[in-house]
C-alpha cells in the first residue's frame, strides 16, 4: 500500500511538473512568435512607405516612419507586458498547488504515522492487561505479586483511558461537538489533585511541585484536566527515569500561570513552532523511539485557546524544556 501510494505520488509530481514545463514553453512560443508578427507586420508598412513616398528626405516619410517605429515599440512592450502578467500568474498558479500537493503529502503521511501509532499505543496495554489477567486466572499467586499484578493493568487501562480520551476530545473540539464551559473553578485543587494522581500511577517517578493556593478562573474542568494530563504525561516521556519534573502554579497580576518542566534533551528552536501541530511529531518516524500519536500538545494548545490563554514553550537550563500556560483573569 504505502509502494503503491508513492508511486502515485511520483506520477502526480512528474505530471504537475510536465504540465509546467509545457505551460511555460506554450508561453515562450506565444511571445516568440508575436515577435516575428510584429516584426513583419513593421517590415511590410515599412515597404508599403517607401514605395509610397520615395524620397526619404520629407518631412512626411520621416514623420510615417516615426509613427511606425513608434507603433513597433508600443506592440513589442504591450506583449512583453502580456507575457511578464501571464508568466506571474502562472508561476504564482504553480506556486499555490505545489503547497497545497506538499501540504496534503505531508498531512496524509502524518496521518499515516499516527494511525500506526495509535495501533501500536491501542494494541499495548489490551495485550499487558490481559496478560496479566490470564495469570490472576491460571495462578495461585501470592498477596503482594496478585496486588503487582493487579496495579500494572491499572495502570495500563489508565493508559488506555488517557489516549482514548486524546482522540475523543480531539475529534470534539474540531467537529465543534464538544461544549466547553465557563464555570468557576480553583486551579490550584486541579492541578493538586493531577500531580496527586500522576504520584500515585508513577510512584517511582520525582514529582516537585510548587502551587499557589486559591488561584480561580474560569473553564472547563474536564478539558483543563486533559491538558494539564498531557503537559505531564510529555514530560515524563522525555525525562529520564531517575529525573525530576517540576510543576508550577504561579499567580501574577490579572493571570494564572501554570508550568511543567522537564530535564530531557530539550527542543530543537527550529521545532517549537511545530509541535503544536495535529500528528506532528520531533525527529524521524522510522527510528523515533519515544511513543505517542502527535496529538497531546495539540491538545494542550486548542485547549488553551478555547480558554484564551497562551501557551509556550521554553528551554530549561541546563537540560529540558519548559511548557507554560498563561490564563488570563
Amino acid at each position: 500500500m504505502e509502494q503503491k501510494r508513492r508511486r502515485y505520488s511520483r506520477k502526480a509530481t512528474i505530471l504537475f511538473y510536465s504540465l509546467v514545463v509545457y505551460i511555460l514553453a506554450a508561453l515562450v512560443w506565444w511571445f516568440i512568435s508575436l515577435e516575428q508578427q510584429n516584426n513583419r507586420l513593421y517590415q511590410s508598412k515599412v515597404e508599403h512607405l517607401n514605395i509610397a513616398e520615395p524620397d526619404a528626405r520629407t518631412a512626411h516619410y520621416r514623420e510615417q516612419l516615426s509613427r511606425l517605429q513608434d507603433e513597433y515599440r508600443r506592440n513589442r512592450i504591450k506583449y512583453a507586458g502580456e507575457g511578464i502578467v501571464f508568466l506571474g500568474l502562472i508561476l504564482v498558479g504553480a506556486l499555490f498547488i505545489y503547497r497545497y500537493i506538499t501540504q496534503q503529502a505531508r498531512l496524509q503521511q502524518q496521518q499515516q504515522n499516527f494511525t500506526m501509532a495509535v495501533t501500536h499505543e491501542l494494541k499495548t496495554p489490551i495485550a499487558v492487561a490481559t496478560l496479566n489477567l490470564e495469570t490472576l486466572l491460571k495462578h495461585n499467586l501470592d498477596e503482594n505479586k496478585r496486588r503487582k499484578l493487579i496495579g500494572m493493568t491499572l495502570e495500563e487501562t489508565a493508559r488506555l483511558h488517557f489516549l482514548t480520551n486524546n482522540i475523543l476530545v480531539s475529534a470534539q473540539l474540531e467537529g465543534q461537538g464538544q461544549k466547553i464551559s465557563r464555570e468557576d473553578l480553583d486551579l490550584s485543587n486541579l492541578l493538586a489533585d493531577r500531580v496527586a494522581e500522576f504520584e500515585k500511577r508513577f510512584h517511582d517517578r520525582r514529582f516537585e511541585a510548587a502551587i499557589d493556593p486559591d488561584a480561580d478562573i474560569k473553564g472547563d474542568p474536564l478539558l483543563l484536566q486533559i491538558l494539564i494530563n498531557n503537559l505531564i504525561e510529555n514530560a515524563l516521556k522525555y525525562s529520564p527515569k531517575d529525573g525530576a519534573v517540576f510543576i508550577r502554579l504561579s499567580k501574577q497580576l490579572q493571570a494564572v500561570v501554570v508550568s511543567v518542566t522537564d530535564e530531557g534533551p530539550g527542543i530543537p528552536e527550529e521545532e517549537k513552532k511545530k509541535i503544536f501541530t495535529k500528528f506532528y511529531r520531533i525527529g524521524n518516524e522510522s527510528t523515533r523511539k519515544k511513543q505517542g500519536t502527535g496529538l497531546g500538545l495539540y491538545l494542550c494548545d486548542k485547549i488553551a485557546k478555547d480558554h484564551n490563554a497562551d501557551i509556550s514553550v521554553t528551554n530549561h537550563e541546563p537540560n529540558g524544556s519548559t511548557f507554560a500556560v498563561k490564563f488570563y483573569t
